[in-house]
């Protein structure tokens, strides 16, 4: 029974404290060293300081479409957080593993290793890849070199299977995320000179209602997709600080905003929208009075969103290796959506344990979601052994 080699991997890869302020180089290099004794070759492609770093593996012919199966090895951290035990030590307790990363997602991770002892066996007709990437959980950034290898091949995989916590479940489409930061810089005074000075936190507020104001349009006009739980976008104002003392007019103030977007809505429409009422309204009024105030947009993070059409045969396809035939869709991102939309590879997102318990202090896996999804790749091996995939012609039109 592979699953307590399965227990024993994901054990080790909790030990590696890759929170993304961290290297992952020695998890990259204790995965390495683990394919190589079984006969895989494994590529690194590293940062600009050999820090971090995406890994790729390749098992079967590499000049056929194949499946990749792909984990970031960055975990979120535990600072401040009150778990009863090391995070960074496994332990199994009532059926369960618990550890930073056994569920966000480790866990994954160490099951798809697990298994390259029987896959070496194998006489796959497709291959199976391994990818490991790294600064996931701070906006999806390291993945890009990854991405960039993957869109320039002659020959591209045909499914990427991104192992995100779902409970086994498919996930055919998440909402895209963009992260902005607003800088509104006016002009102090004291405060019984107001008329003579431009106060940034009135101006951020305008432009904050505006924004609201967008937001509702998104609820009440849509577009709508009621496979997710908010069916509609969201513009959420997050953050905001300035003023320096209650009798001075405040010459800075900054605030962020979060789009959680449809794969139907162009962000870039959006922000086109946000920056007209600047234009129009905000920047004229704030330069009468002082012709050095201003308003910058900065953007922090973007990700797009996955949108796989249901009907689409990798659908079915990975249905049948979970042996479960519904699908969802998240309002959470993953890569998914950089594979599919960057790479130009069909992405669905599937793997052990529910977001749930990511995140968390006393964060687990299920030893029964480790058997499932140990299934799921035996499975995986099983048809890509018999038949290869003979739906991958259509997968790359």
């Amino acid at each position: 029974m592979r699953n307590n080699d399965s227990i024993a991997i994901i054990s080790d890869l909790v030990g590696f404290q890759t929170v993304s302020r961290n290297s992952n180089s020695d998890l990259l290099a204790y995965v390495a060293d683990y394919l190589s004794e079984h006969g895989v070759t494994s590529d690194i492609l590293w940062n600009d300081d050999r820090s971090k770093g995406n890994l790729w593996a390749t098992i079967g012919p590499a000049d056929v479409p194949g499946v990749i199966l792909s984990g970031h090895s960055d975990v979120v951290p535990v600072d401040g957080q009150d778990w009863t035990s090391d995070p960074f030590v496994a332990r199994i307790t009532d059926s369960r593993i618990f550890g930073r990363g056994t569920c966000d997602m480790k866990g994954f991770i160490g099951i798809v290793l697990a298994a390259v002892p029987d896959l070496v066996t194998r006489d796959l007709k497709a291959p199976i890849h391994i990818a490991i990437s790294y600064d996931e959980e701070v906006g999806c950034t390291g993945v890009s070199s990854l991405i960039d290898r993957l869109a320039a091949l002659p020959v591209k995989p045909a499914l990427c299977i991104v192992g995100e916590p779902t409970s086994m479940q498919v996930i055919v489409g998440h909402k895209g995320i963009g992260l902005y930061r607003v800088t509104v810089t006016g002009s102090a005074a004291h405060s019984s000179q107001a008329p003579y000075a431009v106060n940034a936190i009135e101006y951020a507020a305008q432009t904050i209602v505006f924004i609201k104001s967008l937001s509702t349009e998104q609820a009440h006009a849509g577009p709508h997709d009621h496979d997710y739980d908010v069916s509609h976008s969201t513009i959420s104002v997050t953050t905001i600080e300035g003023g320096a003392a209650v009798n001075i007019i405040p010459e800075r103030c900054v605030f962020q905003f979060d789009i959680r977007s449809l794969p139907q809505l162009e962000t870039e429409a959006v922000l086109a929208r946000i920056q007209a009422f600047l234009d129009a309204e905000i920047r004229p009024a704030m330069r009468a009075t002082s012709p050095a105030s201003g308003v910058q947009i900065e953007p922090l993070v973007e990700i797009v969103g996955l949108d796989t059409e249901v009907t689409h045969p990798a659908v079915t396809f990975l249905k049948t290796l979970v042996g479960r035939n519904d699908h969802a869709k998240v309002a959470y991102c993953t890569e998914a959506g950089l594979f599919s939309t960057q790479a130009g590879i069909v992405s669905l997102v599937c793997g052990p344990g529910s977001m749930e318990q990511g995140h968390k202090p006393d964060e687990f896996l299920a030893l029964s979601q480790i058997e499932r999804c140990e299934e799921m790749i035996s499975r995986l091996a099983d048809r890509l052994e018999d038949d290869g995939l003979p739906w991958s012609a259509e997968l790359r039109r």
